[in-house]
């Protein structure tokens, strides 16, 4: 699974671990997290956040994803 790096405080989310602290059971995806979920660290929305290749290099933000 694809794991998402926040570009303010560098959390990364890992699908496998999920986010239990706030609900997030492990499993599930980015992009199955909802809308309102906000980074554990610092709070921001997940627009924030890059998506991390295998070896957690930076592939795109999803905000800069293009919509061909």
């Amino acid at each position: 699974m694809v794991k998402y790096r926040c570009v303010v405080c560098n959390y990364i989310y890992d699908p496998e671990k999920g986010d239990p602290d706030n609900g997030i059971q492990p499993g599930t995806s980015f992009d199955e997290l909802p809308d309102s979920w906000v980074c554990p660290v610092c709070g921001v929305d997940k627009n924030s956040f890059e998506r991390l290749r295998e070896n957690d290099e930076v592939v795109t933000r999803p905000s800069e994803r293009s919509e061909y």
